[in-house]
């Protein structure tokens, strides 16, 4: 099984009336582990999400998706916090401006006996990210969790999504996130997390570092219309964006870019340690491909809407 561990939450979309008195806010499920699981288990994946759910009306909303893949919700009691909100807005040049509602909510409602008691007995992949670093007691809550899966010699991947507009303390906030790489064997990053953690560092030595901590053994970066880019210590690959018939938008298109990455492993039995970090530039690129079709296809939409695995299939049978 796939477990993605990690955040859910409500993003408020305000659109403002014209005149200006009032506004409406439209309700879209939301948080990068949530799309994740739902884009894996499109896939075809056996997908568990790990996160509390809160038994208010947004709860509600977010079960839905994840009964409708298919996704198992691994917490069966559902919280009586209310769920995290991100009010999104726009500012004079359109540009979206998150504002974040997680002060006593359903997500970060959590104990480590909980956690640890949800966990199925086969986890092949074990998937972290979001925003389980942010505040430094859930991160050392969800850090003994990993340490605990990491134990049973399970595969750990990591997706930061960094929110600098969330950390109040960046220095703490990246300590605690590396203390979660030290134990991942693959991580995936967008070019715009590597410049918050480190602006003045390229790719490629952003790659070299991850790479020389203790179980990294492969890094995936995202570039926007860049396209892709997997690099192990001794291979490296790209691999171009894919363009939908029709463009929707592009929230969720890097969580379901993870998600075709992982298929695409273990479709090879190379989500293994010391199995994926062994791939040639032709695997790695395949992988990124796929991954990419899985993001562009999901870009088709508004709003986050991953791709079967049938749909993902007939893009590949085109050549």
């Amino acid at each position: 099984m796939f477990v993605v561990a990690g955040e859910s939450l409500i993003d408020l979309v305000a659109r403002p009336h014209a005149h200006g008195a009032s506004m409406e806010m439209e309700a879209h499920e939301g948080g990068s582990p949530y799309n994740c699981a739902i884009a894996l288990a499109r896939l075809g994946g056996q997908a568990g999400f790990l996160c509390p759910i809160s038994k208010d009306s947004f709860g509600d909303l977010l079960l839905g998706p994840l009964q409708a893949a298919g996704v198992e919700t691994l917490i069966g009691e559902r919280s009586a916090c209310n769920t995290t909100l991100a009010v999104v807005t726009r500012n004079a040049r359109g540009l979206p401006a998150y504002s974040f509602y997680r002060q006593g909510t359903a997500e970060r409602d959590i104990s480590r006996d909980m956690l640890l008691a949800a966990l199925p007995e086969r986890i092949d992949l074990f998937q972290i990210g979001g925003f389980l670093p942010i505040e430094a007691e859930d991160a050392a809550i969800w850090l003994d969790v990993v340490k605990a899966v990491a134990a049973r010699g399970t595969t750990l991947s990591i997706d930061p999504n960094v929110r600098p507009s969330l950390i109040s303390d960046f220095a703490g906030y990246r300590q605690r996130l590396s203390d979660f790489l030290d134990l991942a064997h693959l991580v995936k990053v967008s070019d715009e997390d590597l410049a918050a953690l480190d602006p003045g560092k390229s790719i490629e030595a952003h790659a070299r570092a991850l790479l020389a901590r203790p179980h990294v053994e492969l890094v995936v970066v995202t570039l926007g219309e860049g396209g892709s880019r997997a690099f192990t210590a001794t291979e490296e690959a790209r691999a171009p964006i894919h363009r939908p018939a029709q463009f929707g938008d592009t929230v969720g298109a890097g969580d379901s870019l993870m998600a075709g990455v992982l298929t695409a492993l273990a479709d090879r039995d190379a989500l293994k340690p010391g199995v994926m970090g062994r791939l040639d530039a032709a695997a790695l690129g395949e992988v990124l491909r796929f991954g990419a079709i899985t993001a562009g296809l999901n870009c088709g939409y508004i709003g986050c809407n991953p791709p079967s695995r049938a749909e993902v299939d007939a893009v590949l049978a085109q050549g």
